[in-house]
C-alpha cells in the first residue's frame, strides 16, 4: 500500500497574524480600513508576494475563517477582535513559527564558510614593453582596365 502524501505548512501565515496583531487593538474597522493596516504591515516586512489584489482575497478568507471560529466579531460591516481569543492565537502561531523555523533549520544546516587559503608569495611582474602601433594600411590602388576594352572605347 502506498502512503499518500500531505500536506505539509510551507511557512509562516503572515497575513492571519498581521491581521490578529490589527485587531487586538479593540478598534471597530470595516475591511477596507483593516486591510490597508495590514497590507501597509506586510509592504513593511516585504512580505507581500502575489500582488494586493491576491493579498486583499487571502485576507478576507482569513477574516471569514476568524468570525467562523469565534475569534472575530462581526456587527453589520466592522469587525472587532475578542482579546483572549486573539492572544491565544498569536502565541498559538508564535510556537507553530518557533516548530517551523527549526525545521527548517534541520533540513537545511548551514555550513559555515570554507577557510580561504593564504595568497602564494608573488614575485615582482615583469614591465611588458610598449606595443608600438602599427601603420596604417595604404589605400589599394585603382585596377587598371584591360587594353583591348581601352581600345575599344576609343574606336567609339
Amino acid at each position: 500500500m502506498s502512503k499518500t502524501s500531505t500536506f505539509a505548512r510551507r511557512g509562516p501565515d503572515r497575513i492571519s497574524e498581521e491581521i490578529a496583531k490589527v485587531l487586538c487593538k479593540k478598534k471597530p474597522l470595516e475591511f477596507k480600513a483593516l486591510f490597508v493596516d495590514v497590507y501597509e504591515s506586510l509592504r513593511a516586512k516585504d512580505a507581500t508576494s502575489g500582488g494586493e489584489e491576491m493579498i486583499r482575497l487571502r485576507a478576507y478568507e482569513k477574516l471569514q475563517n476568524f468570525v467562523r471560529q469565534g475569534i472575530v466579531k462581526k456587527a453589520g460591516t466592522t469587525y472587532v477582535g475578542d482579546g483572549r481569543a486573539l492572544a491565544s492565537f498569536l502565541a498559538t502561531a508564535a510556537e507553530q513559527n518557533a516548530t517551523f523555523a527549526a525545521e527548517k533549520e534541520k533540513r537545511n544546516p548551514t555550513f559555515p564558510p570554507k577557510p580561504v587559503k593564504p595568497a602564494a608569495k608573488t614575485t615582482p611582474a615583469k614591465v611588458a614593453k610598449p606595443v608600438k602601433p602599427k601603420k596604417a594600411a595604404k589605400p589599394a590602388k585603382a585596377k587598371k582596365a584591360p587594353a583591348k576594352a581601352v581600345a575599344l572605347k576609343k574606336k567609339k
